[in-house]
């Protein structure tokens, strides 16, 4: 019984070991095909059958997901990283319908000129060439103030202040006195109360009235405002003391706010018109004045001194002023909306448009800027197009692959830049044979060798025969790039 029990027990024990590793077999073939269908299924694109290297999040386009689904980082579908888009050339390829999401738009590089217009923004001050200060002539005392606060509106010749000042009635108790006397006796005390310190006007009044005046009043020499009251009633007064500062409102300053970037479009002379948000619809003339020569270290600007008319004293101090400055038509140029341009800190990058979705970084030169447009002296030719929306999500992808990385490390930093012509004799991948005649800088004859072509590629109408000039630069690794080409005459060339 016991032998038969045991028997029973280890038969049992063999069903169950055989049957869990049919299990098992079962289950490791199951999961290989579970695995291995959507492994294959995430390394596709089913619409076009390309292979897909990678999903990744073009905002933050440092991790790299292998399986398509939502980004992590941003509340956006993952975007898929082609195998024909290893960026290998130095460019970079964005399906269409990536761009089309991705909002990026194109715009062509123009030939034009730029319109030397600029708008500044400041603030309105008084014309400190416009100015008078009344003192005291004589010592005294201030006997009675006629105009008691500051910025009270004055007229020329209206009364400031009385003072009584016993000089002054000394001399014209000798003048009177004189006077009677002789004509002669007279002139000599008239003279001895202008000495006295004495104006005109309060001369003439003890002329006139053959009277001893105790007060006399102070006049202003000018129309404006107050803007210094320096005296007080019952105040004494030394010779020489400051009573009033006075300030013309007929003509005032904008002083404007010029950036660092945009001093050389200013120049004395030029004319302005100035408006402010208190009076909309009113534009006040001017002209430039001068361009102070400091430079505000936190703000990077310099002041403008704008001398704008105001005659009906509409314009006060502090005033916020938005002035357009006319300029002269600049000489024409290549021409790129302004937001095209990436600027690095180092350099000046644009993302030119390479055909088949792809995109190229280009070293550019800039010059002026002005209603939204941008000089570009080196870098591009006219009819090409240009990142200007979007270009920052085309920069992360470069920045990926290494695009940008290649492309400072293929741009000799102030390198000289070498100018021939010549005819082209063939173009393959990557590189341009040019038969090009002397070249001074580097003491060449004419030759025929290959250069790398530009990172934008060849412009429009490169051919094979075409006669080019063109400039180019020597790379790090003892190589030449060509930076710039345009059509030359048939004599150019060899």
């Amino acid at each position: 019984m016991k032998r038969k029990t045991i028997a029973i027990a280890a038969l049992a024990t063999a069903g169950i070991v055989a049957g869990g590793a049919a299990l098992y077999r079962a289950g490791v073939a199951q999961g290989g095909q579970n695995a291995a269908t959507p492994a294959s299924d995430s390394r596709s694109d089913p619409a076009g059958g390309r292979k897909v290297l990678y999903w990744h999040d073009p905002m933050v386009p440092g991790p790299k997901f292998d399986k398509p689904g939502k980004s992590p980082f941003m509340d956006m579908a993952l975007v898929p990283v082609y195998a024909d888009q290893s960026g290998d050339d130095g460019k970079v390829a964005i399906s269409p319908r990536i761009q089309q999401n991705l909002g990026i738009r194109t715009a062509p590089v123009e030939q034009g000129a730029l319109a030397a217009s600029l708008t500044v923004v400041g603030n309105i001050s008084f014309n400190e060439r416009d100015t008078a200060m009344v003192q005291a002539r004589a010592g005294g005392y201030v006997e009675r103030l006629l105009v008691r606060a500051p910025l009270d509106a004055v007229r020329r010749g209206q009364p400031l202040v009385e003072l009584y000042v016993p000089d002054w009635v000394a001399a014209q108790e000798e003048y009177l006195a004189a006077r009677r006397m002789s004509a002669e006796l007279g002139d000599a005390a008239r003279q001895r109360m202008r000495l006295a310190g004495m104006d005109d006007l309060q001369i003439r009044a003890v002329e006139t009235t053959g009277k001893v005046h105790a007060r006399l009043a102070v006049a202003s020499p000018m129309a404006g405002v107050v803007t210094e009251l320096a005296v007080r009633e019952g105040m004494t007064v030394a010779a020489g003391a400051p009573l009033y500062r006075i300030n013309g409102t007929s003509a005032v300053w904008l002083i404007a706010e010029v950036p660092e970037t945009a001093a050389a479009q200013v120049r004395p002379g030029q004319n302005v018109a100035a408006r402010v948000a208190a009076l909309p619809g009113m534009a006040f003339s001017g002209k430039v004045e001068a361009l102070l020569p400091e430079v505000n270290p936190s703000t990077r600007t310099l002041k403008a001194r704008i001398v704008l008319a105001n005659p009906d004293g509409r314009l006060v101090q502090g005033m916020f002023a938005t002035a357009d400055l006319a300029g002269q038509t600049g000489a024409p140029a290549l021409l790129v909306p302004t937001e095209a341009v990436i600027r690095t800190g180092t350099r000046s990058v644009v993302f030119v448009a390479a055909g088949a979705g792809g995109f190229a970084p280009v070293d550019v030169e800039t010059g002026a800027e002005a209603g939204g447009r941008t000089e570009i002296r080196k870098g591009l030719v006219a009819g090409q197009q240009v990142v200007v929306s979007g270009q920052f999500l085309v920069d992360s992808e470069a920045s990926l692959k290494g695009v940008a990385a290649r492309m400072a490390a293929d741009t000799p930093v102030g390198g000289p830049v070498h100018h021939a012509t010549g005819r082209v004799e063939k173009i393959d991948a990557g590189n341009v044979t040019l038969s090009h005649g002397p070249v001074a800088t580097l003491q060449w004859g004419p030759m025929t060798m290959p250069f790398k072509l530009p990172q934008a590629g060849l412009p429009p109408g490169m051919t094979v025969g075409a006669m080019v000039s063109f400039d180019f630069v020597q790379l790090p690794d003892g190589g030449f790039q060509v930076t710039a080409m345009t059509p030359a005459t048939a004599g150019g060339g060899k």
